[in-house]
């Protein structure tokens, strides 16, 4: 992988700074600050649904070669059931490696565990939501989220900017301790250690791309359109990483770890880094469980195939809640289509029936969500004709 890539010069606005949720719990307060207490959220007893109860899509089954087989036509028929009815699913048998996983698994809580001062290194600078920091803080008494979170843009390679993508790996932190047990050490073998961190995430963010386009190939077909449609819009689009770290709080239930809202993108990706439950789906008015399923996906509809589907798809709303004695740490790998495009209803499915949703620039689209804070699904009201 480069070093560095043209890096896009739009300027999409950004995130106002705010004091890191990780290093303020780390001081054991028992009172959490003002402005972390979330009155208006409903930390009430939630319902846990059955693990059979939550849609779970087989890739394999959905990649069997045969269209005439009856499992693949069975799995196309649930995965689109999950999408109308649940615009949530969990995928199993993706095809990204066991390998790949627990690399990136394993980087982000060594990144999670450096000081403070080297996380801030890859700080969110002003007018961009990417680095380290939190998103969507657009003033300074707005209530905050109990989380922080790493942003990168990792897709089209032209958008990155490597001064966010970390280079602390454990690997790197083990050669530096051991130095002077090998003093003729390679300096390029230090070097290379130090990409490693780099390296693991373009691999992950390459194999979580492949696997998005194909769900979008299925999902294509299950609208009545060309398997190619949905696909082609994404292949050359946008993919940014959020990796997400929230902190145990002593109040957690007075406290929320990331805001109720809908996902702003087209197709999300969701890995679960360790085994702490804190994902919930608002579902005919309740507030749902996630229980992940080891080695699979959690697969989410953003708003924007909400609004290519011309409503047929919906996006979810949903919120991370925190746990009072552990940590939950997670990476959702968000999916957008080419940003030289228009968002809005696709041409084959308006056909059918009337345009619910505005069609506007992808540009317009991104300022006009960074811009604006997570509040339920209000952005995407905002885009719906009268």
């Amino acid at each position: 992988m480069k070093n560095t890539q043209q890096l896009s010069s739009v300027d999409y606005g950004g995130s106002l700074p705010v004091e890191c949720v990780q290093d303020l719990a780390s001081k054991n307060q028992t009172k959490i600050p003002p402005r972390y207490l979330r009155p208006e959220v409903e930390l009430k007893p939630v319902s846990v649904l059955e693990s059979f109860e939550f849609p779970v899509i087989d890739m394999t089954k959905l990649m069997i070669g045969d269209n005439q087989h009856q499992w693949h036509h069975d799995e196309l028929a649930k995965l689109h059931l999950a999408c109308k009815g649940w615009g949530f699913f969990q995928l199993i048998n993706h095809g990204v490696s066991e390998e790949v996983i627990q690399k990136m698994k394993n980087d982000i809580e060594e990144f999670f565990k450096l000081p403070l001062v080297t996380k801030k290194a890859y700080a969110q600078q002003p007018n961009s939501i990417e680095g380290y920091g939190q998103a969507y803080v657009q003033s300074e008494h707005q209530k905050l989220d109990w989380g922080d979170m790493l942003f990168i843009r990792a897709l089209p390679l032209s958008h990155r900017n490597m001064r966010c993508w970390p280079m602390q790996p454990i690997s790197f932190r083990y050669i530096k301790l051991n130095l002077h047990y090998f003093p003729n050490i390679d300096t390029i073998k230090i070097v290379t250690f130090t990409k490693i961190f780099r390296e693991n995430l373009d691999n992950y963010s390459r194999e979580v791309q492949k696997v998005a386009v194909c769900v979008m190939k299925f999902m294509s077909r299950n609208l009545g359109l060309n398997s190619e449609t949905l696909a082609s819009k994404f292949e050359d689009g946008r993919q940014g990483m959020r990796i997400n770290y929230y902190p145990p709080c002593v109040e957690a239930d007075k406290v929320i770890g990331l805001t109720p809202h809908s996902d702003a993108t087209g197709l999300t990706l969701l890995l679960q880094v360790n085994d702490v439950q804190g994902l919930q789906i608002k579902k005919n008015g309740k507030w749902i469980v996630v229980k992940p399923v080891p080695g699979a996906f959690i697969v989410n509809i953003g708003d924007i195939i909400e609004i290519m589907s011309n409503g047929e798809y919906k996006s979810t709303e949903h919120r991370a809640v925190v746990n009072p004695e552990k940590k939950r740490i997670s990476i959702a790998a968000f999916h957008g289509p080419n940003i030289k495009g228009n968002i809005g209803p696709l041409p084959d499915v308006v056909k059918k029936s009337k345009a619910m949703y505005k069609t506007i620039s992808s540009e317009d689209y991104l300022r006009f969500i960074v811009n604006n804070k997570l509040d339920g699904k209000s952005r995407l009201d905002h885009l719906k004709l009268e």
